[in-house]
């Protein structure tokens, strides 16, 4: 089979919301090809059903003819199975194209989600990411899916103004005139309804990013007491979200209004004009029968239609914010190819800052600005452009693959993921082939260390839970490793969390493993076992750690101070205690 191109947001073809839906009309052309023929089928037959019940009334039940009403009674069961038939077919089609749009586009946002990296949060809030993964790929099926039935509407109408046409000239002119007046005055209400929507969809976005800003820092804003504060602005972004909200319905409340009132209006000329008719004897009392069957039927799809441009609106509005995601390019261009010449290992070292990481050492870093530590490890792991150098192969020589591959930063805002234990802190490419990635080792990794697997990996499972002082949690779970891991691992505490974390960058066993404060959240004895098995574990493996713990600093091999992102001083910890500088960090002194 055929597969289809990816739409490349870099070209400018790809980049309007019109040629997005194009695409992925394109791209489910054959569901939605066969949901627009079955919808097609579906209409005219139901818009036949009226033709053939007045053919029996007129040829049946007044000429008294057994035979022929025996005919085009069996003509209305047969109209009313392909009916049924072809409504399942087009619902069906209808749902395929639906599903394969919306799971489409949401691949599309996975994959750019991970092709931004470290730059998602700096480039989007979290609560558009949120509302696009959840609300505009659904929309975006259902304007899709709505064209099966929007189309066999179209035909719908075009078959019975031809039927009334040759019944009645009159009649199918009133037809042909007033379903072009009806679309005219439902397109006068969609243009206010876009922009009202657009409007609604950007503060639903600004909303939940902050509800999730809200209840990821529930505990701080506790701590600090600003938890009313907070309340207070997200109910006033509720109301105006509220006020944004009424505003679209009272256009779609005017919409929905039109749908009834407008084909009502036709179907009352048509059934006044048909009885007019009948009573100067131009028509016989089956036509004024199939004419209104004509008239009550034409209300369906002239709703079909106006639900159609409605869906089309809403889809139109998801496009065009997720055609500005899918825009955004990555703060810098990854190399595509390695050099032959690198080897490894080799130190890290960044010049901006003068921070050299010597190759199979433990090295600490105490910043005097805990921004200082979030910077320099985005620039050793390569997640912010700047000439970083792996030996003597700057990292933008290299690709974003073999950098992951061999270094790895892990810091408190990684998050545990669903499952069982084992397979979370191991990685889920471990049992699949020797040094595979896992998922979920921090920001890059392999899994299950140094390509163990079976029971050598459980060894090393066993070890790394011992360095990063995790007994005692796996041996509280009923399970112990095999037990669940809910969602973000709430079931776990914050200490916890941190512990399994560091486990599992532990099983990653990368060239260079780069620690964001491992020990933030746990106490001072745990602490210090905490070091010594790290540095055990990690022996002849390069480890850098950023941390103001005395307790880490001192069980280091190497220190470097760090100050106004310049590395000031290094030396041991015992010999940096005598710079006033660090020692007012590391044992929080207070300076004058």
């Amino acid at each position: 089979m055929r597969r289809f191109p990816d739409p490349d947001p870099g070209n400018p073809d790809h980049r309007s919301p019109t040629s997005y839906l194009l695409w992925l009309a394109a791209y489910q052309r054959n569901a939605l090809f066969a949901g627009a023929l079955y919808g097609i089928v579906h209409v005219v037959a139901q818009a036949l059903v009226p033709a053939a019940v007045g053919k029996a009334i007129d040829t049946g039940i007044i000429a008294r003819d057994q035979r022929a009403l025996l005919l085009w009674g069996g003509a209305v069961v047969v109209l009313g199975v392909v009916q049924a038939t072809a409504g399942i077919l087009r619902d069906r089609a209808a749902l395929t194209t639906r599903l394969g749009a919306s799971y489409r586009t949401a691949q599309h946002i996975a994959r750019q989600a991970a092709r931004l990296g470290a730059a998602l949060p700096k480039r989007v809030a979290k609560g558009e990411i949120v509302n696009a993964g959840v609300v505009d790929i659904g929309r975006l099926g259902d304007a899709l899916a709505e064209t099966a039935r929007g189309s066999g509407a179209i035909v719908a109408i075009a078959v019975v103004a031809a039927i009334l046409l040759h019944t009645s000239w009159q009649l199918g002119l009133v037809v042909l005139l007033g379903v072009p007046l009806m679309v005219g005055v439902v397109s006068l209400l969609l243009r206010p309804l876009h922009r009202r929507q657009q409007r609604l969809r950007e503060q639903q976005a600004e909303l939940t990013g902050r509800a999730v800003d809200i209840v990821s820092g529930l505990r701080v804003l506790r701590g600090i007491g600003g938890e009313e504060v907070f309340a207070d602005r997200y109910r006033a972004d509720s109301q105006r979200v509220r006020a944004a909200g009424v505003a679209v319905a009272r256009v779609e409340a005017l919409l929905d209004g039109a749908k009834v009132l407008l084909p009502g209006l036709l179907t009352t000329v048509v059934v006044w004009l048909g009885a007019h008719y009948v009573a100067t004897g131009r028509m016989g009392a089956g036509q004024l029968v199939a004419f209104y069957g004509y008239a009550v039927f034409l209300v369906d799809p002239l709703r079909r239609l106006t639900n159609a441009a409605g869906r089309l609106t809403q889809g139109h509005v998801a496009a065009r914010r997720i055609t500005a995601f899918l825009a955004l390019r990555p703060e810098f261009a990854p190399s595509a190819v390695a050099p032959a010449s690198y080897q490894g290992p080799a130190p890290l070292t960044d010049p901006a800052s003068g921070l050299t990481v010597a190759p199979g050492r433990f090295t600490a870093v105490a910043c005097a600005s805990p921004a200082d530590a979030a910077t320099l490890a985005a620039r050793l792991g390569r997640y912010t452009d700047s000439a970083v150098t792996l030996g003597d192969t700057p990292l933008a020589d290299l690709p974003p693959d073999e950098i992951r591959r061999r270094i790895l930063v892990a810091d408190n805002d990684d998050r545990l993921f669903a499952g069982p234990l084992r397979e979370e802190l191991r990685g889920r490419g471990s049992d699949a082939e020797p040094g595979g990635r896992g998922r979920g080792a921090g920001r890059g990794g392999r899994g299950c260390g140094v390509g163990l697997v079976g029971r050598g990996c459980d060894a090393a499972l066993e070890r790394a839970v011992d360095a990063a002082c995790a007994r005692d949690i796996v041996e509280a779970l009923p399970d112990g490793l095999d037990d669940l891991v809910e969602e973000s691992g709430r079931n776990f505490s914050g200490g916890q969390q941190q512990r399994l974390r560091l486990v599992r960058a532990l099983m990653a066993d990368p060239e260079v493993l780069i620690l964001i404060e491992p020990t933030s959240a746990v106490d001072a004895h745990t602490e210090a076992r905490i070091a010594h098995g790290v540095g055990e574990l990690r022996a002849g493996r390069t480890t850098l750690v950023f941390t103001t713990s005395p307790v880490v600093l001192d069980r280091a091999d190497h220190v470097v101070y760090v100050q106004g992102a310049k590395a000031v001083a290094q030396g041991s910890h015992g010999d940096l205690l005598t710079d006033v500088r660090y020692r007012s960090v590391v044992a929080r002194e207070e300076t004058e």
